[in-house]
C-alpha cells in the first residue's frame, strides 16, 4: 500500500511530457550547441571550453527535490565511474527557479556528486536546448553536436519502478559516440518533473521604489550599504539605487547579493539576509521596468540618512587603539597587538559590542580579546575569552535579553589587528563600541574556537576536509556558529552528534566566501544535551583551479597569514541551567 501511495504521489508531482514554450527553440539532433557561461557550485564560471578535452559531454538537467532525480543519482555516479576515464564528462545543470544556489551547492556536497553542477539562473541554457524535464539528458560529441537527447534509461518513470533497466539509453549512446558511430536511438521521451518556465510573476505588475522596493532595501541591504560601512556604496536613497540598478540586477539574479551562504535546508537564522523568491522577483521586475520612483519617500530617506554609524546603535562606551598604526604601502605587516585598560573595578556585562576599523581599506580583521587577571585567552579545551571581532561581513555581537558576555573586574582588552597594505602608505586607529546590559543577566555567553591546529593541506588537493570537535560538559543552548578559513576555504558544516549517536546537521555552508565572514545566529537557540559532540568540518581547495589560491604547489599548514590556512569553528553558547538562579527567580515574580 505504501508503495502504491508513493507512486500515486509521485505521479501527481511529475507532469506529463512536453512543454511548448521550450520546444519552440529546442536544439535538434545534429545541431551544434551554442556556448554558455554558468556558475558551478564553487562560484566559478564554466562554459563549453571548460570541458574542451572531453570526447563527449552529457548535460543532465536536475532539481534537488525531484523524486526521479534522486533515484537516478546512483546511476549517474556509476556511469561516471565507467566513462570518465574514457573522456566523457557528465555535467549536471540546475534550471529550477525554486532551487537557490546555496541549496544546489549543499545538495551536491551531501550527495557527494563527483561531477560538476551548474546553476542556470536565468534558464538560458535550458531554453536554448529545449529542456523540459528533470532528469533529461543532452549528449554532445567532441564537436559539441547534439547526438542524443532524452532519458537516462527506462528503469524509473512517473508510473513504475523496474528492478533493472531494459534499455540503457545514455550508456548505449555514449558507447556509440565514443566508437564514432551514429546513435541508433537518438531521441527518447524523458519523464520527470517539469521545468518551470512561468517567468517572473511581477513582470506585468506596475511597481515603484516608494511602495514596493524601499521596504526590501531597508530590511535586506541598508545594514551594510550605508556611508562608512562595509557595503561601500550607500543605497539609502532612490537616486543611488537607480544609478546602480543594472549592477544590482546582475548580483541579485545570480544570488550573490545580499550575501548569505547557508544552505536553507538546515537551520533557521535570525540574521538571514537572503531575499525571498517574492522579494527577488519584485526587485528584478522593478529594474526591468526602468526603476520607476513613484511618490518620493522623503521621510524614509531622511530616517535612513540619520542612522547611527554603529550597527549596534550608539555605544555606552567607545575604546580606541591607544595610538595610530602606520601601515606601509607594500609588504607584509605582522599581526599588531594593542592593550587598552577600560578601568573596570567590578564585573561588567555586555549586551552588544562592535569593532569598527578606522581605515577599512587596510584593516583585514580585528579581534578584541578579554585579558582577565590570572586567566588565559585560549583555554586548553578551546574556550576563548573574546569580546567581539570584525571582518568584512556580519560580525557585531548582539545578545537577547537575559543573556550577556562578562568582562571580569580588572580585565584589559587586547586589540588583535591584521593589516593588508593597499599600495598607499596610510594609518589606522580602530575602535570598539560597547553597550552594557541594564542588569545582571540570567546566563553568561561562552565561546569556543573549535580549532584544528594540526591542519596540513596536500599539494594540489581540490577537496580536502578536516575537522575539530567539542564535547559539551552540561546541557546547553547554541546561539551562533561561525566557520573561519582563509583563501583556500571552500565549504564548511557543523554536525551535532547526540549521546545516543543520532546526528543532526546544524549548519551547512556549501560555498565558503573568505571575503564575507558571516556569523550565523539561530532564530531559536539549539538545545544541546550533556555529552553531545559538535564537529565542524572545513573543506579547502588547494588546486590550480581555485582562483584565490596563492600557491597550488605548496603544502599548506596552519598559520595566521592568509597564504596559510585555518580551521576555526567558532561557537557561542549558554548553559541551560541559569548562571544566576536568584536573578532568574526575581525576574519571574508577578
Amino acid at each position: 500500500m505504501k508503495k502504491i501511495l508513493l507512486l500515486l504521489t509521485t505521479s501527481i508531482m511529475l507532469a506529463t511530457p512536453g512543454y511548448a514554450g521550450a520546444k519552440a527553440q529546442r536544439l535538434e539532433i545534429g545541431d551544434q550547441s551554442a556556448d554558455f557561461s554558468l556558475y558551478d557550485t564553487k562560484r566559478r564560471l564554466r562554459s563549453l571550453s571548460s570541458y574542451s578535452d572531453a570526447k563527449a559531454l552529457a548535460l543532465v538537467f536536475t532539481s534537488t527535490e525531484c523524486p526521479l532525480v534522486k533515484l537516478y543519482l546512483p546511476t549517474l555516479k556509476t556511469l561516471n565511474e565507467s566513462f570518465s576515464n574514457r573522456g566523457v564528462q557528465i555535467v549536471l545543470v540546475n534550471s529550477d527557479p525554486g532551487d537557490s544556489f546555496n541549496r544546489v551547492a549543499g545538495h551536491a556536497w551531501e550527495n557527494e556528486l563527483p561531477f560538476p553542477v551548474l546553476k542556470d539562473f536565468d534558464q538560458s541554457l535550458a531554453k536554448s536546448l529545449g529542456a523540459t524535464k528533470t532528469p533529461e539528458v543532452f549528449l554532445l560529441d567532441g564537436q559539441r553536436t547534439l547526438r542524443y537527447r532524452g532519458r537516462i534509461d527506462d528503469q524509473y518513470t512517473v508510473t513504475h519502478r523496474r528492478v533493472a533497466p531494459r534499455n540503457h539509453n545514455l550508456k548505449t549512446a555514449l558507447n556509440q559516440v565514443l566508437a564514432g558511430k551514429t546513435v541508433e536511438t537518438a531521441e527518447t521521451m524523458a519523464t520527470g518533473c517539469t521545468i518551470d518556465y512561468s517567468g517572473n510573476p511581477y513582470a506585468d505588475t506596475a511597481l515603484s521604489y516608494t511602495t514596493d522596493i524601499a521596504p526590501i532595501v531597508a530590511s535586506n541591504c541598508l545594514e551594510c550599504h550605508q556611508k562608512g560601512r562595509v557595503g561601500q556604496i550607500a543605497f539609502n536613497n532612490y537616486r543611488q539605487l537607480r544609478r546602480f540598478a543594472k549592477t544590482i540586477r546582475e548580483v541579485v539574479s545570480e544570488q550573490r547579493m545580499p550575501p548569505w551562504h547557508a544552505d536553507p535546508h538546515y537551520g533557521e537564522f535570525a540574521n538571514d539576509r537572503s531575499l525571498s523568491d517574492d522579494e527577488r522577483n519584485k526587485l528584478l521586475a522593478w529594474i526591468d521596468q526602468g526603476s520607476p520612483e513613484g511618490e518620493p519617500a522623503t521621510s524614509q530617506t531622511a530616517a535612513n540618512d540619520a542612522q547611527s554609524p554603529w550597527v549596534i546603535g550608539q555605544p555606552d562606551l567607545v575604546l580606541q587603539m591607544p595610538v595610530e598604526q602606520q601601515v606601509p604601502a607594500t609588504g607584509i605587516v605582522d599581526y599588531q597587538y594593542y592593550t587598552v585598560d577600560p578601568g573596570f573595578t567590578e564585573d561588567v556585562w555586555v549586551q552588544a559590542a562592535e569593532a569598527r576599523p578606522g581605515n577599512m581599506e587596510v584593516v583585514h580583521h580585528i579581534v578584541a580579546y578579554i585579558v582577565a587577571p590570572g586567566k588565559r585567552i585560549f583555554d586548553r579545551d578551546g574556550e576563548t575569552a573574546i569580546l567581539v571581532g570584525w571582518a568584512p561581513g556580519d560580525m557585531p555581537a548582539r545578545y537577547a535579553p537575559g543573556i550577556a558576555r562578562r568582562i571580569p573586574s580588572g580585565s584589559k582588552l587586547r586589540f588583535e589587528m591584521h593589516y593588508t597594505p593597499n599600495g598607499e602608505a596610510t594609518v589606522d586607529r580602530s575602535s570598539i563600541g560597547i553597550i552594557f546590559a541594564k542588569k545582571r543577566p540570567e546566563r553568561e555567553i561562552h565561546t569556543n574556537i573549535m580549532w584544528q591546529r594540526e591542519l596540513l593541506i596536500p599539494v594540489g588537493a581540490g577537496w580536502h576536509a578536516d575537522t575539530a570537535t567539542y564535547q559539551f560538559r552540561d546541557d546547553a543552548r547554541i546561539l551562533t556558529l561561525m566557520p573561519h578559513m582563509h583563501l583556500r576555504g571552500a565549504a564548511a558544516k557543523y554536525i551535532l552528534t547526540h549521546p545516543d549517536g543520532r546526528q543532526q546537521n546544524l549548519l551547512t555552508v556549501p560555498y565558503y566566501d573568505f571575503n564575507w565572514q558571516s556569523v550565523y545566529r539561530f532564530k531559536e537557540p539549539i538545545l544541546i544535551p550533556k555529552g553531545a559532540k559538535l564537529t565542524v568540518t572545513g573543506v579547502w581547495d588547494n588546486s590550480a583551479d581555485n582562483p584565490n589560491n596563492p600557491d597550488p604547489t605548496r603544502e599548506v599548514p596552519w598559520g595566521d597569514q592568509t597564504w596559510d590556512e585555518m580551521l576555526n569553528g567558532w561557537v557561542d553558547f549558554v548553559y541551560e541551567k541559569p548562571d544566576h538562579p536568584r536573578d532568574l527567580a526575581a525576574n519571574l515574580q508577578p
